[in-house]
């Protein structure tokens, strides 16, 4: 009885001891490998245009417009490399298995059909090579220069009253602001945002599933497969149907892009599309 006695109360005290601290202990939170996702930059829902016209100094008015727009860019161009990275994790999936899970499955269709692109069930690996394609960044620099050019440096009245950088119209009467050169015969509208955020996307959006921006998509695939850094010169030439100027309208983006590269520079992170080679 005395052992048996001694045994419950040293138990008792072990007891003591031990279960407070588990108690206390935080339990750590398991890893779910399918929500560790890149980090993806966050910017606020901009909704007002500052007044550029206020600067008297050119380059200042420059550095203004891009510290505005820049961080926007780049957020989108963040959701745009997650999305990518989520698509390159599936294609691996299935060259390895040689088929999708139900969820890899659901996750490829949720993307295919944001980026207007239709499943070949039976050649996946032409859908996921599609999809290479158009789901991937646009140099924040050429976004940049472009928004400048079309929007005026953010002084245009389709960017002031529309959130509208860079010129895209709807077809639906009401949609967004008529044009005040518009000719009789058409009926295009400049398209009015929610914000500047939701321009930035929609141009994005444009550039990575249009038909008449194949070119770009294919030059910027084919800097992807050699592995070079993908730069704003080397897609300009894609963007010969943006303006009804062609050829006029990608030398002025090219010049844009000379001229204001040390702005740029200084504006965008060391690790940008137009670091310092």
């Amino acid at each position: 009885m005395r052992i048996l006695g001694w045994l419950i109360a040293v138990g008792l005290v072990v007891a003591a001891i031990w279960l407070p601290t588990q108690l206390h202990e935080q339990p750590k939170p398991e890893q779910n490998v399918e929500q560790a996702t890149p980090n993806v930059i966050r910017v606020g829902r901009i909704t007002q245009v500052p007044d550029f016209s206020v600067y008297p100094d050119v380059r200042d008015k420059k550095q203004a417009f891009f510290s505005f727009l820049a961080p926007i860019v780049q957020a989108e161009n963040a959701t745009i490399e997650q999305t990518r990275e989520q698509l390159m994790s599936l294609m691996q999936s299935y060259e390895q298995q040689g088929t999708l899970e139900k969820k890899q499955r659901q996750q490829m269709e949720r993307i295919a059909q944001d980026y207007n692109v239709t499943l070949e069930e039976t050649d996946l690996n032409a859908t996921f090579g599609v999809l290479l394609r158009r789901v991937d960044v646009v140099p924040e620099a050429l976004a940049l220069v472009q928004a400048a050019n079309e929007s005026a440096w953010g002084t245009s009245r389709f960017a002031l009253d529309g959130l509208n950088f860079f010129g895209q119209w709807c077809f639906r009467k009401g949609c967004g602001l008529v044009p005040d050169a518009r000719g009789e015969d058409m009926t295009h509208e400049v398209r009015k945002f929610a914000s500047v955020n939701a321009s930035v996307r929609s141009y994005l959006r444009n550039i990575n599933t249009h038909p008449a921006y194949f070119e770009l998509r294919r030059l910027r695939a084919e800097k992807r497969k050699s592995g070079a850094d993908i730069r704003a010169l080397d897609l300009t030439e894609g963007l010969l149907s943006y303006s009804e100027r062609g050829e006029d309208y990608v030398h002025e983006l090219n010049s844009m892009i000379r001229v204001n590269r040390p702005i740029i520079i200084d504006v965008l992170e060391p690790n940008s599309d137009l670091a310092p080679e």
